[in-house]
């Protein structure tokens, strides 16, 4: 599971990643974006949403 960090004073916060959000993100990706070009690839990420489950 993620777990966001909150950083104080910044607009961004970290999401620390377990080994298999990592390889869940590689493995969506690489179904998503097999066999395209970078511009093609661009394209599609641009156009879906991938989720990474939040510890709470």
């Amino acid at each position: 599971m993620a777990r966001i960090i909150e950083s104080e004073g910044s607009k961004r916060r970290i999401i620390k990643l377990s080994t298999e959000d990592v390889l869940s993100v590689v493995r969506e990706y690489q179904k998503n974006v097999s066999k395209s070009d970078y511009i093609q690839t661009r394209d599609i990420l641009e156009n879906i949403v991938m989720y990474i489950p939040e510890d709470i």
